[in-house]
């Protein structure tokens, strides 16, 4: 874990970094579980693919593994605190030596959230914006180039209102039969190989098109 400083408070967030050891930079928005295993291993992941991935630690240490933990912790947490984590995440990724070139993000669930609040206050900062299920725009003014993986049967953001999106700057892919989290591997009741495989495959070609 790297250690970084939020208005001179030490917070925390996991750093990759590709075999070349520099790379463009992606930043990683966790969901409502916190910053997990699975978030680490996806940094991994990116790393492999000659990318930067730093994954920031919102919730500052709390990990939940069932929704009802989940919003214990959305409930209790200061919001603050972890708007200025995010934000200062961007600056640590921006600044960091082995960033060389363009900067993207991609948020899960939750982590959209964070992904759509950072665009609209640094909109020249993301040069392509992944968003794996979660909230709707307030972003189709953004400037950014958007790939949008949603699922059919989306428990918590009702798909029909994806369908609505038109803007040029969003590519929405619908995956059908699957449900939340369904990229997740870690959450087995969820988790779709077929659909994850297919929407990482998705991101992986858009990072390359955007960042590289």
């Amino acid at each position: 874990m790297e250690t970084f400083d939020v208005k001179g408070t030490s917070r925390q967030g996991y750093l990759a970094l590709p075999q070349a050891g520099k790379g463009p930079g992606i930043l990683v928005l966790h969901a409502w579980w916190g910053l997990n295993d699975f978030f680490k291993e996806l940094c991994d992941r990116l790393a492999a693919e000659g990318y930067v991935a730093f994954a920031p630690d919102v919730h500052h240490g709390q990990l939940a593994t069932t929704p009802a933990d989940a919003e214990a912790i959305l409930k209790s947490r200061d919001v603050e605190a972890a708007t200025a984590t995010a934000e200062a995440a961007v600056e640590y990724l921006r600044n960091h030596p082995a960033v060389t070139g363009k900067i993207g993000a991609i948020g899960f669930s939750m982590g959209g959230s964070f992904a759509i609040e950072l665009d609209a206050a640094h909109p020249d900062v993301f040069a392509g914006i992944v968003m794996v299920y979660g909230p709707f725009p307030e972003w189709i003014n953004s400037k950014a180039p958007f790939l949008s993986l949603y699922a059919e049967n989306d428990e918590f953001d009702p798909i029909a209102e994806m369908k609505k999106v038109g803007a040029s700057n969003i590519e929405v892919h619908i995956y059908p039969g699957v449900g939340h989290w369904f990229m997740e591997s870690d959450r087995p009741e969820n988790y779709n190989d077929v659909a994850a495989k297919q929407a990482w495959e998705r991101s992986l070609q858009f990072f390359d098109r955007m960042l590289k």
